[in-house]
């Protein structure tokens, strides 16, 4: 028998019980606060973090979320199998990113202004067809983004540490090639995980090295950028534009200058919200596996941080 600890938010807590009550798992016992017995955890990384020296005999551990960043402190470092949540984000990040992108290009806000205006406007759309997009991370949700990016017609390079296992992917570049990878992109999507070879990986240099057409979306991690370096970007007009969905410090502070930067769309840690459904779904499948005794799947290197 397996005991099953679910942490998430008060709200969520009662979809994430009805998904798991209705998979039917075998020799799952659900519990409602941290014991001794306790060897499956369940949720929200944060709320993990702070009852972990609670569970002696904790086993595995099923993160909600993609990065697991408050699990990777050394001083927090228990023999446990750590997942984190894959495969159930690239769909929503690609609404995200293409969204924002088919916004720019159509002319959307334009034509929306001219209509308020009673105002006829018809001036030529942009189109994706054809353009360059760089997707600095080409994990599970890189790898989403490039396919639906080849759908729409356009170039798709990838940086990564190591893995070409994207076939949407035309071009790699790993390691010292950074420079020559953003050189040309007319977008660059950043959905790294926060690790210390990415953090302000988006820095003056790299921002430099992008055509002034270029446009840069963050839906990864705040710590990957330079954040002083993207306004002086912006604020100078090397950069056509960018979409930031996260910040080294959230929530943004109302005086952040960032609120007020020209060419800048805010949003609010929302790009790829998580499911009980889908994350559900994701833990019922690696149960299963677990229950097998075979390897689980999305295993994190602790080393690596991802």
């Amino acid at each position: 028998m397996h005991t099953l600890l679910v942490l998430t938010s008060n709200k969520d807590r009662p979809a994430y019980l009805e998904h798991l009550r209705a998979a039917h798992l075998p020799d799952l016992e659900i519990v409602e606060s941290a014991t001794p017995a306790v060897d499956l955890v369940l949720g929200d990384p944060v709320l993990i973090r702070k009852v972990l020296p609670d569970l002696p005999a904790l086993k595995w551990v099923q993160a909600t979320w993609a990065g697991v960043e408050p699990l990777l402190d050394p001083a927090l470092r228990r023999d446990y199998i750590l997942t984190n949540a894959r495969g159930v984000f690239g769909g929503l990040m690609s609404e995200y990113v293409f969204g924002y992108l088919l916004l720019r290009e159509r002319k959307i806000l334009q034509r929306l202004e001219a209509q308020q205006q009673s105002r006829w406007e018809p001036s030529l759309t942009g189109s994706l067809r054809g353009k360059a997009i760089g997707l600095l991370g080409v994990g599970s949700i890189g790898a989403h983004l490039a396919e639906t990016a080849a759908h729409f017609g356009m170039h798709v390079h990838g940086y990564t540490r190591a893995s070409e296992t994207s076939p949407h992917v035309e071009r790699y570049y790993h390691g010292q090639d950074l420079l020559a990878f953003a050189a040309g992109l007319d977008v660059l999507v950043c959905v790294l995980p926060n690790t210390s070879a990415t953090r302000k990986i988006v820095d003056a240099p790299l921002l430099a090295a992008l055509p002034p057409r270029a446009i840069f979306i963050n839906a990864g991690r705040g710590s990957s950028v330079d954040e002083n370096a993207l306004l002086a970007a912006l604020e100078q007009d090397r950069l056509a534009g960018a979409v930031l969905d996260v910040f080294e410090q959230e929530p943004l502070p109302p005086e952040h200058p960032l609120w007020h930067t020209k060419n800048l769309f805010i949003t609010s840690h929302t790009a790829a919200p998580g499911f009980p459904r889908e994350l559900v779904g994701l833990f019922v499948e690696n149960y299963l596996t677990y229950f097998d005794g075979k390897a689980l799947k999305y295993q994190v290197n602790f080393e690596l941080g991802y």
